[in-house]
């Protein structure tokens, strides 16, 4: 099975990390989208709670978690008709976004659609359930084609654009046209800089009915959970049913003790709002850093990451980070399309952000 997968991205650049590493002041690695800051102590405190009880959690989740996420999503986003029976938690969303196009039952003969530059997953999923892959962005490129599963990111991972209310609606329309499940990775959606950001379930995108579509959620950015692997899918009851029904046998159920510190994240927007406003400055001053120092800064209206230019191939880019002891992720990571990007994490320390800037200004 491993054959027919592509080499994991970030062993390709072992190199460059040594060299930016070898830099007098250390390595400031804007290379992973991985949360620095601390959990809340509101979260730690909700785990810990629990860490006696023995049981087997349930896979469909408590019904005070899948009751939080209803709220916490109404609450934060404005999107209404999900009910608690049609959420799912899950042990972070890669695994769901890898496994769904086999826990869908597609194989061989079904097409899976995915950004033109997309999180490499996406690719991942379809190559081991056996599936076709298309890149594309738009239903026309799609053509003819009857796709089984379409990947949409938005905000996306890596490029931080994020797609409006009338595109949005005509992805639905197609999608349902053409009887395609519509899974949309909606993990930064807490993370919009400028403009607004809106989920496939909003109402004003699919008028209510959720019909076919599932939208992907993660705590791992906004309430920095990552090493807690808290996410959760909801959306066309009907699907979150089968994807239940798949995990109940496989076993996939959310540790009882990250349930119940989820719950406590999803009832409190506070601390969200803390960590929203520790990156909103870590990215204003980048930003400013790299426009100063020769780059172009396209889409990343949102999400973690400035994608950035310097219109040269984003090899020769990463090298020249390096000099300055700076680590990037290589567009090329994220399809044919990103050759000439790199792209640069906000999440460091304040300290590891202000050396970046210096360095950049030097």
């Amino acid at each position: 099975m491993s054959a027919l997968l592509p080499d994991f991205p970030w062993d390709t650049i072992t190199s460059v990390k040594a060299k930016a590493a070898s830099h007098p002041g250390g390595l400031v690695d804007l290379s992973v989208g991985t949360p620095v800051d601390p959990v809340d102590p509101l979260i730690q405190q909700a785990l810990a709670a629990v860490a006696a009880v023995p049981g087997y959690p349930t896979t469909h989740g408590t019904p005070e978690l899948r009751e939080a996420v209803v709220a916490a999503l109404k609450r934060r986003f404005g999107i209404t008709g999900v009910t608690p029976e049609a959420v799912l938690p899950v042990i972070g969303t890669k695994e769901l976004i890898a496994g769904l196009p086999r826990t869908l039952g597609l194989g061989s003969g079904d097409l899976v659609v995915i950004p033109e530059v997309a999180y490499p997953t996406y690719e991942v999923g379809g190559l081991l359930a056996g599936t076709r892959i298309l890149r594309a962005d738009s239903v026309t490129q799609v053509g003819p084609e009857r796709p089984a599963l379409i990947f949409l990111n938005s905000p996306s991972n890596p490029t931080g654009k994020v797609l409006g209310v009338e595109h949005l609606r005509k992805v639905v329309e197609f999608a349902r046209e053409r009887g395609a499940v519509l899974a949309s990775d909606e993990c930064y959606l807490g993370l919009a800089w400028e403009g607004r950001a809106v989920s496939i379930l909003d109402p004003e995108v699919c008028d209510g009915d959720h019909t076919g579509l599932l939208a992907i959620h993660s705590l791992s950015k906004t309430s920095n959970l990552a090493s807690y692997r808290a996410g959760f899918v909801t959306g066309d009851p009907a699907l979150v049913a089968e994807l239940l029904e798949v995990r109940k046998h496989s076993g996939m159920m959310l540790p009882f003790p990250i349930q119940s510190a989820m719950t406590a994240a999803l009832g409190d927007d506070t601390h969200e709002a803390q960590q929203r406003e520790r990156y909103r400055a870590r990215r204003e001053l980048l930003r400013k850093a790299l426009l100063e120092s020769g780059f172009r800064i396209d889409d990343s209206e949102a999400g973690l990451y400035l994608w950035s230019t310097r219109d040269e191939p984003c090899r020769t880019t990463l090298d020249w980070l390096a000099e300055r002891g700076i680590l990037a992720a290589p567009g090329e990571f994220y399809g044919p399309r990103g050759a000439q990007h790199v792209r640069i994490a906000l999440t460091a320390t304040d300290e590891r952000i202000a050396a970046a800037v210096e360095r950049l200004n030097s």
